[in-house]
């Protein structure tokens, strides 16, 4: 009897080149899941699906693209026979104020992470319901549960997503299908910056003091992929450290 939690489910990462998705990639390997990567960064994708062995298949994806999605999800068939766990990972951010945000800016956000994530619900979804059922992990944000000044697009996709979550939790549970949000705080990645520039900021503001290291963000995507989470759809679930526990930096008047 194994122990491993993604024993012979077959997994599909987008975003997995880098950061959260690669070390979710890593991880749901190592839990026994065969693995399609999905990236636009071909090369570091093919390194990250190489460091982990024949359990994983890189897959060249632009997430906002219905036909590409189609032919990713037709080679995992192919190459896997089905389809259990989706992590909608792939994510992108622009930064200017509100006033300042060029429509151009604002779509190209949108069609990553919103429309990215859809596509994935939408092509993907037929397939892990073939399969007999499975998982979505969501990933969203902090932000899509509060505002995020000179992140407009960012905020409004994220909170897209959440709401999408929520609606194909309840369209999707009769196919044996469970659909989560997941909303990391700040994570140590390149989304944030390169490594000089996350160290020379100080994060002891926050209540956990630091940034989430990748590997803490998969751990929690690990769960909702598995049946330890059989009985969790449609929730939001934080790993932020803290940050959504309260108002940060406010104390209240001593009376």
């Amino acid at each position: 009897m194994t122990n491993l939690r993604l024993a012979d489910r077959i997994a599909l990462v987008t975003g997995a080149a880098r950061g959260q998705g690669a070390a979710e990639a890593r991880l749901f390997a190592r839990e026994g899941a065969r693995v399609m990567l999905t990236d636009v960064l071909e090369q570091e994708l093919n390194e990250v699906a190489a460091s982990i062995g024949d359990a994983a298949i890189p897959f060249v994806l632009d997430v906002g693209d219905e036909s590409a999605w189609q032919r990713c999800i037709e080679e995992v068939e192919t190459r896997f026979g089905g389809l259990h766990v989706l992590v909608n990972n792939a994510g992108i951010t622009r930064s200017a104020p509100l006033l300042e945000t060029s429509l151009d800016d604002y779509m190209d956000v949108i069609r990553v992470n919103q429309i990215g994530c859809f596509l994935g619900m939408k092509v993907a979804g037929g397939l892990i319901a073939k399969s007999g059922g499975g998982s979505i992990v969501n990933v969203s944000s902090t932000g899509g549960l509060e505002g995020v000044p000179r992140m407009v697009a960012y905020a409004a996709s994220k909170h897209a997503i959440t709401g999408m979550t929520r609606t194909a939790a309840i369209e999707l549970a009769a196919h044996g299908i469970r659909v989560n949000s997941l909303h990391p705080g700040g994570v140590d990645t390149a989304m944030l910056g390169s490594p000089e520039e996350r160290r020379s900021v100080d994060y002891s503001w926050l209540p956990a003091g630091r940034l989430a290291d990748p590997d803490e963000i998969a751990r929690a995507a690990l769960f909702l992929a598995s049946d330890e989470a059989s009985y969790c759809n449609g929730t939001a679930m934080l790993v932020d450290g803290g940050v959504m526990a309260g108002p940060l930096g406010w104390t209240p008047p001593e009376s």
